[in-house]
């Protein structure tokens, strides 16, 4: 089932063209990683994906739901109480965790749940707790993300994301603000994810986790999706040598 499909996607801010025509989809238990040099409209695509940024033309839909088209070359949002719908289907992780500083750990994972999906207080705690142990955090509910390591955050960050019940989840450059021996601990818990079937769309520097995890990986470059296909062949045996020349970068 497709829980994401983006067509003809444009971008530019203050006539400069960031995103070029972008269309790509996203089947339910996909993991897709993007990837690419700074500049080439990765977070762009996720902003626009997430709502953060307004497109400027195309199409998007989630599920069912047609969040935007595009009317005489303008691209237009659908009506609050669908965009609130969508909204519901995925979650964003930032590569800067992007906590509430005065919210206890415990807070920041239940708050949106409780006050945005008006969900059960039993049900919210229990879904918490049980997250709080995913995450591996036991001990740590009543801490404040500025006692936490940056590692510690950013699974407080996923834990927050997942406790939304999303289709699906966006990760920007999740670990690009940890040192190694974190990002091997943020990226581990990613990959559990994968493993148990979430949607993931993720825009990623680490190579080694994109061949290893993705089932499709898209390369832009300057706005555009220049190549994408299966992880081992776009990261191994890339076709485009715009690609050969950013992945050999990575070759060591």
């Amino acid at each position: 089932m497709k829980l994401l499909e983006i067509n003809n996607l444009k971008k530019s801010f203050d006539n400069l063209d960031v995103l070029h025509d972008i269309s790509l989809s996203v089947e339910e238990g996909e993991v897709v990683a993007i990837i690419g040099p700074s500049g080439s409209g990765k977070s762009t695509l996720l902003r626009c994906a997430t709502l953060l940024e307004t497109m400027d033309a195309g199409e998007m839909t989630y599920l069912d739901q047609r969040a935007v088209t595009t009317v005489d070359g303008r691209a237009q949002y659908a009506d609050s109480a669908t965009m609130k719908t969508v909204q519901g289907y995925f979650g964003l992780v930032f590569q800067n965790f992007n906590l509430f500083p005065h919210y206890s750990v415990l807070k920041n994972i239940t708050d949106a749940p409780l006050h945005v999906q008006k969900r059960d207080k039993a049900e919210v705690m229990e879904t918490a707790a049980s997250l709080i142990r995913k995450m591996g955090l036991e001990g740590k509910e009543g801490y404040y993300p500025c006692q936490l390591s940056g590692g510690q955050q950013q699974r407080v960050a996923i834990a927050r994301a997942l406790a939304m019940r999303p289709k699906m989840l966006f990760f920007d450059e999740p670990t690009s603000a940890l040192d190694p021996e974190l990002t091997g601990e943020i990226l581990k818990v990613i990959r559990q994810l994968a493993e148990e079937k979430m949607t993931i769309v993720i825009v990623t520097h680490e190579m080694p986790f994109a061949r290893d995890v993705a089932d499709r990986v898209i390369f832009m470059d300057g706005g555009y999706i220049v190549e994408q296909g299966d992880p081992v062949q776009v990261i191994s045996n890339p076709q485009h040598e715009r690609t050969r020349r950013f992945l050999a970068r990575f070759s060591g």
